[in-house]
């Protein structure tokens, strides 16, 4: 009797899918499509062009899949290969497009009471800061990494990492104690 896809693990899945298994590799991006999109849409892609490029990145993943060797999970594999794509397209965009400089902070919450997650808080970060920390801990890139890819100096990275998440514990540390503070209201 022959196992299910959904029972098989990534790696035999991957191993099916570097020599031609169409089936493996659709049970592949079902399984991890949804975390692609989702780091590219926390790195700043809006959510058409996360779509692309996850699709992108998943077609790269199948012309490549004999490449995986199963030392880190699949999803981090991809993840580094969708976060290239969209580095490598925000750099090509860069070109044509002369970035404007905003100083002001993104508004995040639309009124006072609104739960604040984790994307939102992201929201709130300067560009480079919220590219900074999702590489680093949304695709797993090292700060040497993340340096190279975005052509900054090491010290730089470091600082964008660090500042984007004292920001983030800032204000998911502040968005709990609100909550808790309104919970208590509403018992008494």
């Amino acid at each position: 009797m022959t196992r299910s896809l959904i029972d098989r693990h990534d790696v035999e899945l991957a191993a099916q899918a570097a020599v031609g298994g169409r089936r493996e590799f659709g049970e592949l991006v079902r399984r991890h499509g949804s975390a692609v999109r989702g780091l590219l849409r926390r790195m700043g892609a809006q959510p058409a062009l996360a779509d692309d490029i996850a699709q992108d990145a998943f077609l790269v993943a199948f012309e490549r899949c004999a490449e995986f060797r199963g030392d880190g999970t699949f999803a981090a594999w991809v993840k580094r290969i969708a976060a290239r794509l969209y580095l490598k397209r925000r750099t090509a965009e860069a070109r044509y497009v002369e970035e404007v400089e905003a100083d002001q902070p993104v508004e995040v919450m639309a009124a006072i009471g609104h739960r604040v997650d984790l994307d939102e808080a992201l929201k709130s970060l300067s560009e480079e800061e919220r590219l900074c920390v999702s590489l680093c801990h949304g695709a797993g890139f090292s700060h040497s990494e993340i340096a190279a890819a975005l052509k900054m100096p090491l010290g730089t990275v470091k600082s964008h990492v660090k500042r984007g998440l004292d920001r983030l514990r800032t204000r998911l540390d502040g968005s709990a104690q609100t909550q808790r503070t309104e919970g208590l209201a509403d018992v008494g």
